[in-house]
């Protein structure tokens, strides 16, 4: 609960034997002098003169409440979406407008600034009211009893029992309430009391807190409320459910402001013109409540409910927010965090619009894009050809099918992992102009009893001899995709050390048949150069921004910076940690200019199966890979500088044996292509630096 600055609470005179006497006035009229035995009241009064003190609960002194969670795109302005079990965000007294405070004073407390938290004389006009009147129809609890009340109603640390008999109807109760208002007036200003109060009571509409009503029922904040608009709010609060001119009944709320203003007005704080004025005003109602949770999140058009998930499924893995996965939850709709995440709005719409242009909503098929910077793993984007959504048409879907997550595993992405076998490789001493003549198939040492085995061993061939067989270079063979050249190397380092490559840069072998071979098979895995396993698009982004940031792998991050509801920072850790040394990472980087129509720098790149993406970059420094797994079941493209990477896979999310096919394959290197050119932006970006004359040529 927010604070205003602090000040001394006045002691006020006749001490304990005048609270004393408040107290028994309140239990002697609202319950019935004759239901209570004066001396229970009398021995209740002076246990509680002893006790007082060390029992006020100190939740009343600052109140837990359940607060909104904002979520925001990357320049911490933009709202993505909230979580909340109550839409309430407490504020300071000073951001809440004086005709506010006045008129909730008016409404529910006249005597507000008076009393010491019970008021006796209002206890007693109550009670003569009552009595003729024949019933309760005049209360007599104060803003500071109130208080009392709905703290410890609302208070989640206490059990459900407590919270129930924190509103009982009981002697016990009401006395119990007394104390602790009382006491409550001795240890906090009255402008305390009053911002508490204001920030806990319930408006109605599914609105807690001042915040909340301010903003859905007029469309506004605190700080902006007139006359007119703070006297209708404050009419609400004594019958939230009927009063509230958006959920409830506009004539009856229209009533309530009519006594509220007059009230106002007989206190003095208003002038009879300006209740005039004020009755007079015309009220739009605005009755906009905020998004909750990620299917609600803004721009559906441009997929952000996808990152927001991703946001949350990466909370509830972080201990600082609870022990368990429902403490985590619970803080984030509870807690009141400001959470400014990655999201960068431009790029996200890119990424979308490009992968809507390669398939539509309607379609079965998707291109799953996901965008990362190199050197922080902050994730820039996540957008698929879905809305978000737990519709049941082919269009909605709430599957992390862009950053993996429950049974999403990802997508094979065909040659694109010829990059772990290159780093394996050139980790082991062999430089880049390592040359081999490649077949245009290769009988490898590895059992294979699937079909089109060689004898029962493992080999593959080129889907393009003519222009792929031959003497081959790591350059070449990586820019033209030589399957028969890396399957060699990796028969030259071990599929082991590839897979345990892939690994280091981050690639999570989720698929439990994938994480199975991985542990028992993973030196006779000859295939595994020709990228056969399920990875997100998220992964291999992140795996290939690894090479742009010259060897320094960070594991994707979605937030980069969150705070508490007092406006406390909360540490967010970035795990980077360098896996490659620097030469080994320019030397991959200077083999991936290939495929993309760039030359290395030393001029041995004679053919890419992307060329086209040098000129959607404008000619300016990028790498890449393309992939295709066997009958084009996927198609991939990933694209880096040193700024940013980018990857998406084209597939089938539900039936994988329903191939993308071939025709595909240069408009999931356009989209991709696109995206990353949105990322980085127009004019120019650092260069990628050389590698050493070692490792390229040995010597």
């Amino acid at each position: 609960m927010t604070s205003p600055a602090p000040q001394t609470p006045r002691r006020r005179r006749g001490g304990a034997l005048g609270r004393l006497s408040g107290v028994l006035l309140l239990v002697g009229t609202l319950v019935g002098v004759a239901a209570v035995p004066v001396g229970a009241v009398l021995t209740a009064g002076a246990d509680w003169t002893r006790k007082q003190q060390d029992q006020l609960p100190p939740q009343l002194l600052a109140p837990p409440t359940a607060q909104v969670t904002r979520i925001y795109a990357n320049d911490g302005k933009t709202l993505i979406t909230t979580f909340y079990d109550e839409d309430r965000h407490d504020v300071a007294l000073g951001q809440i407008s004086k005709p506010m405070q006045d008129a909730i004073v008016a409404a529910e407390d006249t005597r507000f600034f008076e009393h010491g938290g019970v008021d006796a004389r209002g206890v007693a006009r109550a009670f003569v009211n009552d009595t003729q009147n024949g019933g309760a129809e005049q209360g007599a609890s104060t803003l500071t009893m109130q208080v009392v009340r709905n703290v410890l109603k609302e208070d989640p640390n206490l059990t459900p029992q407590e919270r129930i008999d924190a509103t009982a109807d009981t002697p016990a109760r009401k006395l119990k309430e007394a104390e602790y208002a009382i006491e409550l007036e001795h240890r906090l200003t009255k402008q305390q009391i009053l911002q508490n109060y204001l920030n806990i009571v319930y408006f109605g509409g599914g609105a807690y807190g001042i915040e909340a009503a301010a903003r859905r029922i007029f469309g506004t904040t605190p700080a902006k409320l007139d006359l007119a608009q703070s006297a209708l709010i404050a009419g609400i609060v004594q019958n939230p459910d009927v009063d509230n001119p958006i959920s409830g009944d506009k004539t009856k709320a229209r009533a309530r402001q009519e006594y509220v203003l007059a009230a106002m007005a007989k206190a003095g704080v208003i002038t009879p013109a300006q209740q005039q004025a004020a009755l007079k005003e015309k009220l739009t109602y605005s009755g906009k409540t905020q998004p909750n949770g990620c299917i609600d999140a803004e721009n559906p058009a441009d997929g952000w409910g996808f990152f927001c998930d991703y946001v949350q499924r990466w909370w509830d893995q972080q201990p600082q927010f609870g022990k368990t996965v429902d403490e985590r939850e619970d803080a984030l709709r509870r807690g009141g965090y400001t959470v400014v995440t990655t999201l960068d709005p431009k790029i996200q719409k890119e990424a979308a619009k490009q992968s809507r242009a390669v398939y539509s909503l309607e379609n079965k098929k998707t291109l799953p894009i996901a965008v990362v910077e190199p050197g922080s793993g902050k994730v820039a984007a996540l957008a698929v050809n879905r809305h978000f959504s737990n519709g049941k048409s082919t269009s909605e879907t709430t599957n992390p099918l862009v950053s993996g997550g429950g049974s999403v595993y990802g997508y094979p992405s065909g040659s694109t992992f010829k990059m772990f076998t290159m780093l394996t490789a050139l980790e082991a001493g062999m430089p880049l102009n390592s040359v081999y003549d490649s077949p245009a198939k290769l009988t490898t040492p590895w059992p294979d009893g699937g079909p089109g085995n060689c004898g029962g061993m493992y080999c593959p061939g080129n889907d393009n001899p003519s222009w792929m067989d031959g003497p081959r270079s790591m350059w070449n063979g990586f820019g033209r995709s030589v399957n028969t050249f890396f399957v060699h190397l990796e028969e030259q380092v071990g599929p082991a050390s590839v897979v345990a490559e892939a690994k280091k840069l981050g690639i999570a072998f989720s698929a439990p048949a994938d994480a199975e071979l991985a542990r028992t098979g993973a030196a006779s895995w000859g295939s595994f150069t020709l990228g056969v396993i399920d990875v997100t698009p998220l992964e291999l982004a992140s795996a290939y921004a690894t090479v742009a940031a010259e060897g320094t792998y960070c594991k994707p991050l979605p937030v980069q910076s969150i705070k508490d509801a007092g406006g406390r920072a909360v540490p967010v850790a970035t795990a980077c940690k360098q896996v490659l040394s620097p030469d080994v990472a320019r030397a991959a980087t200077d083999a991936a200019r290939c495929p993309v129509g760039e030359q290395s720098a030393y001029g041995k790149c004679d053919g890419g199966t992307a060329t086209q993406v040098l000129g959607i970059m404008g000619g300016r420094p990028v790498a890449g890979k393309t992939g295709s797994t066997e009958n084009n079941m996927t198609e991939t493209f990933v694209g880096f500088t040193r700024t940013y990477a980018a990857a998406g896979i084209a597939n089938d999310p539900v039936n994988p044996s329903d191939h993308v096919g071939t025709a595909v394959e240069g408009l999931v290197v356009n989209a991709v292509a696109h995206t990353l050119n949105t990322a980085v932006g127009p004019g120019d970006y650092p260069n990628f630096t050389p590698p050493s004359q070692a490792i390229a040529f040995g010597n």
